[in-house]
C-alpha cells in the first residue's frame, strides 16, 4: 500500500507556511540504460490502467499525478546490534498554481521522512522535511529515480533489471545519519494486476505500484557521532495515483516482508471506522517465480495484541495473525514504540516499524516493515 497521508496536510497552516520557503529539518524524537517494457491486459481505469509500466521511465516521477512516494525500508546489522530504517520521499501536486508562470508558484511539494529503529535500545529516532520543488532545494525528476530534498536524496542507477539505489539522510537533532547502497538481487515486482493495484471494492480507487524486495544493503550508520559499518536487506516501494482512499476507509494496515528463503510477501487491508476490512490484497513471489496476486477474500489480518501510544493516544495492533494463500503466519513488532509524529510535514500520526514474521510454531521466517495509519484519527488524502 504505502505512504499515503499527504494532501490532507496541505490544508494545515504550518505545512503551507513551510512549503513556501522550505525547511532545513524538523526533528522529532545511468551508467547503462535498459528499457524493460511489461505488457499485460488490464481493465482500463481513471489512472490509465491499461498502460504497461515501462522502465527505467516509470522509476521516475509522474508530476501530473496528484500523489506519489518512494519508500525505502529495511533491516541493518552492525555487529550484534540490529536496526530498522525508513527513508521516504513524497511528491504532491498542489493544484495551487495560478497560471502566472512564476518560478515561485508552489506547483509541487516534496516531503521526506527518515527514521531509525534501534532494537537493542528500543528507541525510535526520526526527522521530517518539506519544501516546494525547485531552486535546487527539492526535486523529484522524471525518467528515473532522482529525488532530492536539501541534503537528503535517493538516486537510482544501472540497467532497469539490476538497479542500484543510493540513499542518504542525516539528522543532527535526532542524532543519526544514513549512507546506504541498496542493490537489486531480483527483478521488479509488479503489485496488483501487473502494477495496477486496486484499493477499494468499486472502480476508481487504485494506484500504480511496484516493489523491489530483497535489496542487498551496505553502507554506514552514524549514531551520535559514531560511524558504524552496516549491512542487511531492504525493500523499496514506489506508488502513485490520483484517488487512493474510498470514503469509507479511515486508514490501512500494510506489511512488506523479505523472507529468509528469498521470497517476498506483501499483505494489506483498508479499514473501516469500526475496524472491519473494507478491501484487502497482497502478493507472494517465490525466488525465480512469478508473483501470485491475492484476491480480497484471500487476505485476513487479525489483531492479537495492542500498544497504546502515550503521545497520540492511538491504540495500535503490534501483533497480528496474517492469513493469505502463502499460509497462516504471525507478525510482531520487534518493539512497540515505533510511532512517528509527522504533523509538521504530512499532517498525521502513523506507526511504521521493523517487524518479524513467524510461522504458527514460532519459527522466524523473515523480517520487514509494518505500517498502520488512521488509528490516531481518520486519514485524509
Amino acid at each position: 500500500m504505502k505512504r499515503r497521508h499527504l494532501l490532507g496536510a496541505l490544508a494545515a497552516g504550518p505545512v503551507c507556511m513551510q512549503a513556501w520557503g522550505g525547511t532545513q529539518g524538523l526533528t522529532q524524537g545511468p551508467t547503462q540504460s535498459l528499457t524493460q517494457s511489461l505488457t499485460h491486459d488490464l481493465t482500463p481505469g481513471p489512472d490509465d490502467a491499461a498502460r504497461p509500466l515501462v522502465f527505467p521511465a516509470d522509476f521516475g516521477a509522474h508530476p501530473a499525478v496528484r500523489t506519489e512516494w518512494w519508500y525505502l525500508t529495511g533491516r541493518l546489522q552492525a555487529g550484534s546490534a540490529e536496526f530498522g530504517f525508513q527513508l521516504t520521499f513524497f511528491r504532491s501536486r498542489t493544484g495551487l498554481a495560478g497560471g502566472t508562470g512564476s518560478r515561485f508558484e508552489a506547483r509541487q511539494l516534496v516531503f521526506a521522512h527518515a527514521a531509525l529503529s534501534d532494537v537493542q535500545a528500543r528507541r525510535l529516532r526520526h526527522d521530517q522535511r518539506i519544501a516546494r520543488a525547485g531552486f535546487g532545494i527539492a526535486e523529484a525528476a522524471g525518467g528515473d529515480t532522482q529525488v532530492v530534498l536539501h541534503d537528503w536524496r535517493l538516486h537510482r542507477q544501472g540497467p532497469a533489471g539490476r538497479s542500484v539505489y543510493r540513499a542518504q539522510a542525516a539528522s543532527e537533532g535526532a542524532g543519526f545519519a544514513l549512507a546506504l547502497q541498496c542493490t537489486a538481487t531480483q527483478p521488479v515486482l509488479l503489485q496488483g494486476q501487473a502494477g495496477y493495484s486496486r484499493k477499494a471494492p468499486g472502480p476508481g480507487y487504485a494506484t500504480r505500484y511496484y516493489s523491489q524486495p530483497q535489496l542487498a544493503a551496505t553502507g554506514t550508520l552514524t549514531l551520535d557521532g559514531r560511524v558504524l559499518p552496516v549491512q542487511g536487506l531492504a525493500w523499496l516501494d514506489h506508488e502513485w495515483g490520483d484517488t487512493l482512499l474510498d470514503p469509507q476507509a479511515v486508514g490501512w494496515d500494510w506489511m512488506g516482508m523479505n523472507l529468509l528463503d528469498g521470497s517476498a510477501l506483501t499483505a494489506f487491508r483498508l479499514r473501516r471506522a469500526d475496524g472491519a476490512t473494507l478491501y484487502a490484497g497482497g502478493s507472494l513471489r517465490r525466488p525465480g517465480g512469478n508473483p501470485l496476486d491475492f484476491e480480497p477474500g484471500q487476505v485476513r489480518m487479525t489483531p492479537l495484541r495492542h500498544w497504546h501510544s502515550p503521545a497520540s493516544q492511538a491504540r495500535y495492533p503490534v501483533a497480528w495473525r496474517v492469513e493469505t494463500p502463502a499460509g497462516r503466519h504471525e507478525l510482531a513488532a520487534l518493539f512497540d514504540a515505533q510511532e512517528l509524529d509527522s504533523r509538521q510535514s504530512t499532517g498525521a500520526w502513523y506507526w511504521e516499524g521493523l517487524s518479524e514474521l513467524r510461522d504458527e510454531a514460532g519459527q522466524r521466517l523473515g523480517q520487514g516493515y509494518l505500517e498502520m495509519t488512521g488509528y490516531a484519527g481518520r486519514l485524509v488524502l
